[in-house]
């Protein structure tokens, strides 16, 4: 009676926590939420002032006494108390008119965490107030999202590119055969593109200033029409407020390194994937997710590395919360099947 009273009434959510974003999936309404992983604080009463959009247009631009800051770092908690802070306020945000009753909670988390680190995320969402706490590794949640048939006897490869980490897996009979996780993603591009410019320019920019040269005109293969934009920022040697014109030709050159370590990642897992499923990708190709997939030219670029075909999944940013919300609706049925494996 009570379970079906919960199930009735409360909103059981998937979330994608990335460093770079939180994405929510409630349970019979979709994506309901996308907003940025950063918390702003007071540095001496540690009372939190700003969380999601609010607290990312602060970063860089705060005065001494508070401190935008991103809880996660590579995929995992890297600051408890704002992780637990961040999670308990985008519950609070979407469970507004059932406050009273616990959601059940399906979280993403990147294939090479450690058991200390998925009990972390765990525990930080039991503090924030979930009923019950599921992980389910990145890259099987952007598989189910992105529609790939997971239980088929068959191969099929996913590549998640996020903000903090890089999840690569092949997967057959719904398991991941061959899994590998890197530490290089979107914060890792940005913070490429702010070393070129100190390098070559003197010119100091912020994060946010790197990712919108990076969504602007970043890309990692030749284009047919190379793009131009104005970036501000502030001159080393002068201490002066600067503006200088680059190339996407430019910024090309400061991804190369990342770029270069994603597709290494890619290989290295090709190469440990046994025959009969490295067989079926020649056909199935590799599915790209995550906001590294919207890159320009990044499938064109693993297209010729591999000699695969390479395919985007649908609206990439949300494939992992969508999986996330998938696992959520199955849930009942996944217990039922489990609990009937140990009879």
């Amino acid at each position: 009676m009570f379970n079906w009273l919960f199930k009735l009434f409360s909103n059981d959510m998937g979330i994608d926590l990335g460093t770079a974003a939180v994405l929510v999936y409630v349970k019979g309404q979709g994506v309901v939420l996308t907003e940025p992983s950063v918390v702003a604080m007071d540095k001496d009463t540690k009372n939190v002032l700003a969380i999601g959009t609010e607290a990312k247009r602060m970063l860089g631009k705060t005065p001494a006494n508070i401190v935008a800051v991103r809880p996660l770092r590579n995929g995992v908690i890297a600051d408890f108390a704002a992780t637990e802070k961040m999670i308990r306020y985008f519950i609070k945000k979407i469970n507004k008119s059932k406050s009273l009753l616990h959601p059940r909670i399906v979280i993403g988390i990147p294939s090479g965490i450690t058991e200390v680190e998925r009990r972390a995320v765990k525990e930080s969402a039991e503090q924030a107030g979930a009923r019950e706490v599921y992980l389910i590794e990145e890259p099987m949640a952007a598989a189910i999202g992105a529609g790939i048939p997971i239980q088929e006897p068959e191969g099929s490869m996913i590549v998640d590119i996020g903000g903090g980490t890089t999840d690569v897996a092949v997967i057959s009979l719904g398991g991941m055969v061959v899994s590998k996780a890197v530490d290089v993603a979107g914060d890792e591009m940005d913070e490429a593109i702010v070393q070129y410019f100190r390098r070559k320019y003197n010119l100091l920019i912020g994060e946010n200033t790197a990712e919108a040269v990076k969504m602007e005109i970043g890309s990692v293969f030749p284009m047919d029409e190379e793009l131009t934009m104005e970036v501000k920022g502030r001159d080393q040697v002068t201490g002066l407020p600067k503006t200088i014109l680059v190339t996407s030709e430019e910024v090309r050159s400061a991804l190369s390194e990342p770029v270069k370590t994603i597709i290494e990642v890619i290989k290295d897992t090709l190469e440990e994937t046994p025959a009969e499923l490295a067989a079926d990708l020649v056909d199935r190709g590799i599915v790209l997710a995550g906001g590294g997939a919207l890159l320009r030219g990044f499938p064109e670029l693993l297209a010729q590395e591999t000699e695969l075909p390479i395919n985007i999944a649908d609206d990439p940013l949300t494939c992992v919360v969508r999986g996330t919300g998938i696992y959520l609706e199955e849930l009942d049925n996944i217990k039922l099947a489990e609990k009937r494996n140990l009879i």
